[in-house]
């Protein structure tokens, strides 16, 4: 396996952990994490923090360079707002576990020309799958419904 989307696989693990919805997320520039994250919004109680978005706090103020030079490793499909993220900063390839629990904005993102990878990976599918049987009420407030 992709050692960065382990690395991802790892803070969505943490994230479920901690008693939160296991999404993670890394930001590699030049074959190294300059940021990590999981979702957080129930840990945090927080409205914004998705695992990208965490990602990205946790990777700092970078220059513009940084970014339009680095990959994004998700465990799950970008929804509106990372997706946004993601073009904001410019990072040109993003690589997402699985999208069959969640379909995010891929579409978006590729006509704006960022490169999207989807593995369908079995332990990310498993984790999420996992998660929504065991506390569907968390998965609905997450996605909005």
């Amino acid at each position: 396996m992709d050692p960065f989307m382990q690395a991802a696989i790892e803070e969505a693990e943490l994230g479920l952990a901690e008693g939160g919805i296991p999404i993670g997320s890394v930001i590699v520039h030049q074959g190294q994490i300059i940021g990590r994250g999981h979702n957080r919004r129930v840990q945090q109680g927080s409205a914004i923090r998705h695992g990208e978005m965490d990602a990205f706090e946790n990777a700092g103020r970078q220059p513009a360079r940084v970014y339009r030079d680095a990959v994004l490793y998700t465990t799950l499909s970008p929804c509106s707002m990372c997706s946004g993220a993601i073009l904001l900063y410019g990072i040109p390839r993003v690589v997402i576990g699985e999208n069959q629990t969640f379909l995010g904005e891929e579409d978006l993102l590729r006509s704006r020309g960022v490169q999207v990878e989807v593995l369908q990976d079995a332990r990310c599918v498993q984790l999420m799958r996992d998660f929504i049987a065991s506390k569907p009420e968390l998965w609905n407030e997450d996605i909005g419904e």
